[in-house]
């Protein structure tokens, strides 16, 4: 029985139902996991996304094309095979993909992560018979604290800058970690300000029945916004530029699961760095392999042939998946992988931050996650 899914130039097809998932050019009919970019891309004749996603990709692809929309664990029929989405817990709408056909199902699970976060809905465990899992961050090095601990943190960090004068500003995807940020913090100690591309998505999320704080955006010509109290969120893409200037003092920090690796941290110019991540730890994926009771699992994003070498070793059917897009790109890819060696020997600090922070994630639009990676 030929594969359900296949790579082709225009990216994942099923030539059965005739759609892609999640493609990488225009195409008649596109499934989509989630809006970021790397995933979801403008121009395709039509779209199948989560129902909760919806307001959020409609903003990424622009008006025009029709969007469909399923409900979580709802499933239709295209050309005889049977397509459900589940949540991945990954942003606002983010699933994934569950194909099923002449008694064989395949799950594509997209970018997911397995942390809890008030602003979209929890992953859900799926079973299949073949897996399509991402592994941005599938190195042992990689377990991520709990996000009570890493806001506490930021909260700490929030209320020294605000002690001595300088505005707060923490540099995070656009798309989905912003809405978390905002939802992680204490509002309580003082206004929260959001990047152009971050108030976006936060009209999005909002129009979408999503609760969060009172966040402003920057006014025209504005000097000095928050006057040294407010926390600004923005996206990596202003980092060192003339924007930051309109809140005079301040200290940017970064929030990535790449903070992680301090050799990453420390070649760049960011006061801090806190781990927050959108996508799975190492246990994470591990867990979410081990509980889809797949017999065959492929592997993209990131560290793909390391995840897949010890899956093998486990005795599953594993092997690797090349992708075109990258997601989150490792901030310093010529030595990420010796960086990471050597912090394997070097635990993280206890609060997921140092003082001696530096990180960059790439953000080509100003709006994207792309958390996924390297």
């Amino acid at each position: 029985m030929p594969d359900l899914l296949e790579l082709t130039p225009d990216g994942l097809y099923c030539r059965q139902g005739d759609f892609h998932v999640d493609p990488w050019r225009r195409v008649p009919r596109a499934i989509v996991t989630h809006a970021h970019a790397d995933h979801a891309r403008p121009g395709c004749a039509r779209y199948l996304c989560a129902a909760p996603g919806k307001l959020v990709l409609r903003e990424r692809v622009g008006g025009g094309m029709p969007i469909d929309t399923l409900r979580f664990g709802e499933s239709l029929t295209i050309n005889g095979v049977r397509v459900s989405l589940h949540s991945s817990g990954h942003v606002l709408g983010a699933a994934q993909v569950r194909l099923e056909h002449a008694g064989v199902t395949w799950v594509v699970t997209g970018d997911y992560k397995t942390q809890a976060d008030p602003t979209c809905a929890p992953f859900e465990h799926v079973e299949a018979d073949v897996l399509i899992t991402e592994s941005t961050f599938g190195l042992p090095l990689y377990r991520w604290q709990d996000p009570a601990e890493i806001a506490a943190a930021i909260n700490a960090w929030w209320r020294e800058n605000q002690a001595a004068g300088r505005t707060s500003v923490i540099l995070a995807y656009a798309l989905g970690k912003a809405q978390r940020l905002a939802a992680m913090v204490d509002p309580s100690i003082g206004p929260i300000v959001g990047h152009g591309a971050v108030m976006k998505m936060v009209r999005a999320y909002r129009d979408s029945g999503v609760r969060l704080p009172s966040i402003d955006g920057v006014p025209p010509r504005a000097r000095k916004v928050g006057n040294g109290r407010a926390l600004v969120i923005a996206p990596p893409s202003v980092a060192g530029s003339r924007w930051l200037r309109l809140f005079g003092d301040v200290s940017v920090a970064m929030a990535s699961g790449w903070m992680t690796i301090r050799g990453i941290r420390r070649r760049r110019g960011f006061d801090r760095g806190f781990v927050v991540s959108d996508h799975a730890d190492f246990p994470g994926l591990l867990e979410v392999i081990e509980a889809s009771r797949a017999r065959r699992v492929l592997v993209t994003h990131g560290a793909t042939e390391a995840l897949a070498r010890l899956l093998r070793e486990r005795g599953l059917d594993a092997g690797t998946l090349p992708t075109r897009f990258m997601g989150e790109a490792v901030p310093d890819r010529r030595s990420a992988a010796a960086d990471a060696n050597a912090d394997e020997a070097e635990p993280e600090d206890d609060d997921g931050a140092d003082n001696d922070d530096r990180g960059h994630d790439r953000d080509d639009d100003g709006a994207d996650d792309a958390e996924s990676a390297p």
